[in-house]
């Protein structure tokens, strides 16, 4: 018997599968497996399919700021307003300034 999502996808038979009450009543132990690494993931289903995916959890890589210092440039007018374009989205209520 083969897992498939909603989306079509189809997971490996090797996947643990439980169902909503299993989980709830077992979620510390499920947690402590995939935390130890004794389970790579395990499915949750719910009325007969997939409803999550209980994965280790995995902290994103942190981000560099500045990579792009220098590299972008943004004109002058970049915030004022062009009155042909407010007119079509305002119906021609602009306030002029």
């Amino acid at each position: 018997m083969s897992l498939i999502t909603p989306d079509g996808f189809e997971y490996a038979r090797s996947v643990k599968s439980v169902n909503r009450g299993e989980a709830k009543a077992q979620l510390s132990r499920l947690v402590r497996d995939i935390r130890l690494g004794r389970e790579p993931e395990i499915v949750i289903s719910l009325d007969g399919g997939l409803a999550a995916r209980l994965v280790p959890y995995t902290a994103a890589p942190k981000r560099q700021l500045g990579l792009d210092a220098g590299r972008i440039v943004i004109a002058d007018d970049f915030d004022d307003v062009d009155e042909a374009i407010a007119d079509l989205f305002l119906g021609g209520k602009v306030e002029r300034t």
